[in-house]
Order: structure tokens, then sequence, then C-alpha cells
């Protein structure tokens, strides 16, 4: 089947159409690919989906063989282990500069009111280079602008083994802890079902407001896209 380009909460994605470019869900969920060929497929709600600016109808080999994470296959393990992320302790101090080899990342959500306008940011650190995300959500609550923050993240960086650091205790619980979700439930299960594809990841507790260097950066990029009301693009730079 075809592929059109749609957008899924402001980001652009890859979904399965038909030849005429109309969606044929399945239970009220299409396919859909982030990236054309990074191997790995999901499932989205179509009531999450909203046209893009570019409606072509793309050939069925513009993204290449993908799979969808097998939740079973990590049966009989943890409730951590399920979804595809551990949690750490709170460490006595918190790194601004990644392994060799690995990737680091910090978020944060704002919301001006709760609900009201709502924005994510993020620093992401890798092999030198790092990534600044600003994002402006729309009117949502607190815990959306967390929960997005941390699947833009991992739509975002780089492949290997990757660490975000969060301050939000509601988003480890969901993602780590077996907490069910009362809200929010397509997001979290388009959040867990990423996080199946993504294992090499762990997430860490960082308080907030506390003077820790890049979760202060991350909530001051998420502020100011609340002010802004608007997206800021990805800034790419050495440091």
């Amino acid at each position: 089947m075809p592929w059109r380009t749609m957008l899924l909460r402001g980001k652009r994605v890859f979904v399965r159409c038909d030849e005429a470019g109309e969606l044929r869900p399945d239970g009220g969920r299409v396919e859909i690919r982030y990236k054309p060929n990074d191997g790995r497929a999901y499932m989205a709600g179509v009531r999450n989906l909203e046209p893009s600016t570019d409606s072509t109808v793309l050939p069925d080999d513009h993204c290449g063989p993908a799979v969808r994470p097998d939740p079973k296959a990590t049966k009989g393990k943890s409730k951590k282990k399920k979804r595809g992320a551990k949690a750490s302790a709170v460490p006595s101090s918190f790194p601004e500069a990644p392994a060799d080899g690995e990737v680091l990342a910090y978020c944060d959500g704002a919301c001006s009111g709760n609900p009201g306008p709502a924005a994510l940011g993020a620093v992401i650190r890798s092999a030198g280079k790092e990534l600044r995300l600003a994002e402006y959500l729309g009117k949502g609550t607190n815990n959306i602008a967390e929960l997005t923050a941390i699947l833009r993240v991992l739509q975002e960086a780089p492949e290997g083994p990757l660490t975000i650091y969060t301050d939000s205790s509601y988003a480890i619980g969901l993602l780590t802890k077996g907490w069910k979700a009362k809200k929010n439930k397509e997001l979290v299960a388009e959040l867990r079902e990423t996080f199946d594809g993504r294992p090499e990841t762990e997430l860490v507790y960082v308080p907030g407001h506390a003077g820790v260097t890049l979760n202060e950066v991350a909530d001051e990029l998420a502020v100011a896209a609340v002010a802004a009301r608007a997206d800021l693009d990805a800034e790419e730079r050495p440091y």
C-alpha cells in the first residue's frame, strides 16, 4: 500500500493509505513511520492525525521494510522491562555530556494554566553534537507536555543507548512502574510502543527547578515555545 505524509501531534509522519490517498483504518488505527528506513513501524489513532501541506501519494517502497515492536517478546519479565525502559535512582550529580557511543537527553514540558497553552523543550547530546527542540503543542495539560517531550526525544534522538532525564514522576510511573493510564490513553500507548522500539533506553528522574543545567535549558525552551505560540526549528550545533 502507498504512503502519504500527515501530522501526528505536530510531527510529520508517513501514513499508510490507498491509491487515492485515503486512510483505511483497522480498529481506528493505521500504520505509521516516523522515518522511512529506520526499520520500525507503529500504529496511530486516526483521530490524532491531521493533513499536512503535502498530500502527494508516495509509492509503497518509499518506506523500507519494518517491524512493529512485539510486547510479548518480554513476557515473564518485570513491568519495567515490558515498557522498553528502565528507571534509575536519583543520582547525586547529573551529566552534561554523554559517554562514548551513548545519547544523553534532558526534556521538559510547560503549560500556561492546566489545561492551557502547552509546549515541550529538549536537549539531546551525542557524538559532540547538540540538538535542541522547542515545540508548541496547542492547548493541553502539563502531563501531556511532559509525555510528548519524552516521545519527541525518542523520535529525534540518534540511534544508540539513550538516557533521558525528566522531572515527571507521572511519566516515569507510567513507563517503568506499570501505572495504569486513566487519561491520555492514546498518547501513553504510542509512547509505550515507541519505547518498545528502543530497548536500550533508561529514564532518570531529575528534580525540577533545582539548578540542574540541562534540565533548566529544557524548561526554558518549553517556556519560550509557549510564549511564542509557535514551533521553533530544531537547531543542531557543536558543544
